[in-house]
C-alpha cells in the first residue's frame, strides 16, 4: 500500500508528547473544537505542524470559490466521518499539497494490521449467519469480527459454537482504543473503499485523480485546482500491485497481456488503468474522473464565469425548439458538464435517450432511456458499440438524442438521426468549427459534406487562462452552420457569441445578424419575416428571467429544471 510523506519534517519530542507538550485546543476556533472533539487523530496531527512557519491552519465546514484567492492556503476541512483534508501551501512547488487526515494517520499499525490480517482469515468460516451482500453488511460483519479480535465484542457472532472453538485457539489480541478505531477505520477503507484513494474518491471538492507512475497522487481540485497529495509510491511493486486491486475492485482484472482497463466506479466515476511498465516506462498509473451525484446548473455554470445570462437564453431557445448541437473542446474542457447542465432546457416532456461509452451523463428528465456501450468480452465476435445503440434508438421515438462522445462511424448516423427529424445533442473533439467540419467529413466519420447544415450549432469550449492569472472554464465562442457551398465547395457560418479574454465577458457578435434565430427560430414562434428582429428582444427576456432565478437562488439542477417547467406550462418560457 502507498504511504502518506508529509511534506514537513516530524518533530518526534512533539509525537511523543501530544497534547501534554502544548494545548493546541486552545488555539483552536470554536468551530474547530466541536469537529475535532472526537476525533483526536487530527489534534495529534496538528501538534507535530510546525505551525512556527506556516501558522494554524483556519477550519472551514463548508468551502467557497472565494478561498481559491488565498495565496498561501492552509486549511482544513471535513470529508466524510472522523475523514479531513489539509491544504497546505508549497512554496517551492508550483502545486500544493493535499494531505488526508485519516484516524490510521501517526498510528503504528504495520505488525498489528498483520496479525489481524491473519485472524480475520481464520474467522472467515465463522460468519455463516452473516448476509454479506451490501457493503454495509460486509461493514458490519468486519466491525464485529475486529471487536472479537480486541476482545471488546459486545454481542457473539453468529454460529455460537465455532465462536467458542475459536476462542480456545486464540486469545484477544491487545490494541488501545485509539488504535482500534484506526484498524477499523483502515480495514473498512481497503477491503470495502477504495483503499488509499477512499478520501480523495470521498471528497466532493475533487474533480480528477491521477497517478501518472511511481511517487506521488496528483489531483484537480474545485477550488485549488491542481494539487499534489502526500500519498507516495515508493517502488514499482507496490504501485503495480494497488493497480491490480484497484482492477479487481472495479471487476475488470488487468495482466500483462491485457494492461489496459476502462471502467466505472460504483460511485459512477470514470477510472482509467494502465498497468505494467511495458507499455508505461513510468510504471503503472490510472486516472480518475470524479462523478458529481447532482451535476452543476446552468446557473452554477454562469456563477463560475463558463457562460453568461445571454447565452444561456440563447441556447434555452435554441435547445428548446429541436435544433441540433455539439458541444466541442479539448479534454477537461467541461464539455460533458456544460451539456448536461444545458440538458434543463431540453422541454420536460420529451422522451430521452443517451448513449455512451462510460455513463457520465444526468438527465434530470423522467423519461429517460440510458443506454450503455457493451464492450466485448475474450472469445466473442464483438460487443455491443455505440453504432449499435444509435441505430436502436432511432426506433424508440426519442425527441432528444445525446451521445456522450462521437469519435467514429456513429457520427454519420447522428446525421441520419437529424435528417429524420431527430434532435441531437453530442460531445466532439474539436477546438474550432473549421476543425469540427474537417474532422466530421472526414475519415473515420464521412458525413457528406451537403449534411451538414444538419447541424446547427456548433458550441466551443475550452479551459483558458483569464485577465487574474487563473485557469478557468469558458465557452469560447458559439457558431451557427449555415449550408455547404458546392460550387465554391466552401461552409458558411455566423458567429454568435465569442469570449473576450480581455475583460473576461461575452460579446453576442450575432446580434441583429444569427441566421438560425431570424429564419429558422423566429417562425417557429409565429414571428413574421418583416418582424423578425423582434426574436432579440426573446433573448433579452429570457436573460432576465434567468437572472432572476439566480439572484432568487436557483441554483440546484433539479430545482432549477422545476421552475422551467413550470415556466414552460405558463408560457413564460
Amino acid at each position: 500500500m502507498p504511504a502518506v510523506l508529509l511534506p514537513f519534517e516530524i518533530d518526534k519530542k512533539k509525537l511523543r508528547g501530544r497534547r501534554d507538550s502544548c494545548n493546541i485546543v486552545d488555539l483552536l476556533s470554536k468551530q474547530a473544537k466541536q469537529a475535532f472533539e472526537n476525533n483526536p487523530h487530527v489534534i495529534d496531527y496538528l501538534q507535530i505542524v510546525p505551525i512556527e512557519d506556516y501558522g494554524m491552519p483556519k477550519y472551514y465546514a463548508q468551502l467557497d470559490r472565494t478561498i481559491s484567492s488565498e495565496k498561501q492556503p492552509n486549511l482544513i476541512y471535513p470529508v466524510k466521518d472522523s475523514v479531513f483534508v489539509h491544504i497546505l501551501s508549497d512554496q517551492q512547488d508550483g502545486r500544493n499539497t493535499y494531505i488526508p487526515l485519516e484516524p490510521s494517520i501517526l498510528v503504528s499499525l504495520n505488525e498489528l494490521m498483520i496479525e489481524v490480517e491473519k485472524r480475520l482469515l481464520d474467522m472467515s468460516d465463522l460468519l455463516v449467519g452473516f448476509s454479506t451482500k451490501t457493503d454495509e453488511e460486509k461493514k458490519r460483519a468486519f466491525l464485529l469480527c475486529i471487536d472479537h479480535i480486541a476482545g471488546r465484542a459486545h454481542g457473539p457472532l453468529p454460529n455460537t459454537q465455532k465462536k467458542s472453538m475459536f476462542d480456545k485457539k486464540m486469545k484477544p489480541l491487545p490494541m488501545s482504543l485509539r488504535q482500534l478505531k484506526a484498524v477499523k477505520y483502515q480495514i473498512i477503507r481497503d477491503k470495502i473503499g477504495m483503499g488509499a484513494l477512499d478520501t480523495l474518491v470521498s471528497d466532493r471538492y475533487v474533480e480528477d485523480i491521477s497517478c501518472s507512475g511511481m511517487g506521488e497522487i496528483f489531483l484537480e481540485h474545485k477550488i485549488f485546482s491542481s494539487l499534489k497529495t502526500a500519498i507516495n509510491f515508493s517502488t514499482h511493486e507496490e504501485l503495480d500491485n494497488f493497480v491490480m486491486r484497484l482492477a479487481e475492485r472495479v471487476k475488470k482484472p488487468v495482466s500483462v497481456n491485457s494492461p489496459i482497463v476502462d471502467a466505472t466506479l460504483p460511485d459512477g466515476s470514470r477510472i482509467n488503468i494502465v498497468y505494467g511498465r511495458d507499455v508505461s516506462k513510468r510504471g503503472s498509473n490510472f486516472t480518475i474522473r470524479k462523478f458529481s451525484e447532482t451535476p452543476l446548473s446552468v446557473t452554477e455554470l454562469i456563477d463560475m464565469g463558463t457562460l453568461d445570462f445571454k447565452i444561456a437564453a440563447y441556447l434555452s431557445i435554441m435547445i428548446g425548439e429541436g435544433m441540433n448541437m455539439f458541444v466541442c473542446g479539448e479534454t477537461a474542457s467541461g464539455k460533458t458538464t456544460s451539456m448536461n447542465a444545458l440538458t434543463t432546457f431540453i422541454h420536460p416532456n420529451a422522451k430521452i435517450v443517451s448513449i455512451e461509452d462510460t455513463p457520465e451523463l444526468q438527465v434530470p428528465h423522467k423519461n429517460w432511456i440510458r443506454e450503455v456501450v457493451s464492450t466485448s468480452k475474450e472469445g466473442e465476435i464483438s460487443g455491443v458499440t455505440m453504432f449499435d445503440l444509435l441505430k436502436a434508438a432511432l426506433r424508440q421515438r426519442p425527441n432528444e438524442i445525446i451521445i456522450g462522445e462521437i469519435r467514429g462511424a456513429e457520427g454519420a448516423i447522428a446525421f441520419q438521426a437529424m435528417q429524420t427529424g431527430h434532435s441531437v445533442m453530442a460531445t466532439f473533439h474539436a477546438a474550432s468549427v473549421e476543425r469540427l467540419i474537417q474532422r466530421l467529413t472526414g475519415n473515420p466519420i464521412n458525413v457528406p459534406k451537403a449534411y451538414m447544415d444538419n447541424l446547427n450549432i456548433g458550441l466551443f469550449q475550452s479551459a483558458v487562462k483569464l485577465p487574474n492569472g487563473k485557469v478557468g472554464r469558458r465557452m469560447v465562442s458559439i457558431n451557427e452552420i449555415v449550408g455547404y457551398d458546392p460550387i465554391s465547395q466552401s461552409f458558411s457560418f455566423v458567429e454568435a457569441f465569442r469570449w473576450d479574454s480581455t475583460t473576461d465577458s461575452f460579446i453576442f457578435s450575432g446580434e441583429g445578424n444569427s441566421y438560425l434565430l431570424e429564419y429558422k427560430i423566429a417562425p417557429k414562434l409565429g414571428i413574421p419575416i418583416h418582424k423578425k428582429r423582434r426574436i432579440y428582444a426573446e433573448i433579452e427576456r429570457r436573460a432576465k428571467i434567468l437572472e432572476r432565478l439566480s439572484s432568487q437562488g436557483v441554483k440546484n439542477f433539479y430545482e432549477l429544471l422545476d421552475v422551467i417547467a413550470k415556466a414552460q406550462r405558463e408560457g413564460l418560457f
